[in-house]
């Protein structure tokens, strides 16, 4: 107890500022990784053959792929292809590409919950189908997958510890525990307060999923 003390007294700082970087990647991952999902699962119930192919061939790519592959192709091939992404954001493209994947995924299950009338009733009432699937079919299924998606929050906060494998500007908690390990003896009492750091984050997440998930139940 007085090695995480003492540890706390000289890197409490660093381990905030690295807390919130990973909080930060959390963030930006979900948010854009989630958007491009919903896109991709639209964009999959359109009566366009190809276009489904080509969708299901991504989100089963990127669904299997070890995300540090991932990124070390996006960080070290892409430049040989011309094309160079900063740390930060390929970081970040990576974990948003794992989590659209997994998105369109569980959102693709949610619609299957959903009953075929409605979706024949709102056509029949003259509504396209992109509005019908928009307005009427992925609403009821966002509903039905808010404890999986709130799994992944989880998955993709523990996987922000990708950024301690590229010389990112700036420390999230894993690659902030390496450098500790690194420069004194205090290795085990970084870990575990980091530790202690994600399972709180976790904890908090799926609190506030639950409670989501307890709002909407009426709605369903």
């Amino acid at each position: 107890m007085g090695g995480v003390s003492a540890l706390l007294a000289e890197y409490g700082p660093a381990f905030w500022q690295a807390l919130l970087l990973t909080w930060k990647l959390t963030a930006l991952s979900f948010v854009s990784g989630f958007a491009l999902g919903v896109v991709v699962t639209v964009l999959r119930l359109l009566p366009l053959p190809p276009l489904r192919f080509v969708l299901t061939v991504y989100v089963e790519i990127f669904r299997n792929i070890p995300a540090v592959a991932l990124l070390i192709f996006i960080v070290f091939a892409l430049p040989d292809l011309q094309v160079l992404i900063d740390y930060e954001p390929a970081v970040i493209l990576t974990l948003a590409l794992v989590c659209s994947a997994f998105t369109a995924d569980y959102l693709r299950a949610g619609i299957n919950t959903v009953g075929g009338g409605q979706a024949e009733a709102a056509l029949s009432l003259g509504m396209r189908p992109i509005r019908v699937i928009t307005a009427v079919v992925l609403p009821q299924a966002l509903r039905s997958v808010v404890q999986p998606m709130t799994s992944l929050l989880i998955a993709l906060m523990l996987s922000t510890s990708l950024a301690s494998q590229v010389p990112f500007p700036g420390r999230e908690l894993t690659a902030l525990v390496a450098k500790i390990a690194n420069d004194s003896a205090a290795g085990m009492p970084a870990f575990a307060v980091a530790a202690a750091m994600y399972v709180a984050s976790g904890l908090v997440i799926a609190w506030v999923g639950a409670m989501l998930d307890r709002r909407l139940r009426i709605l369903r």
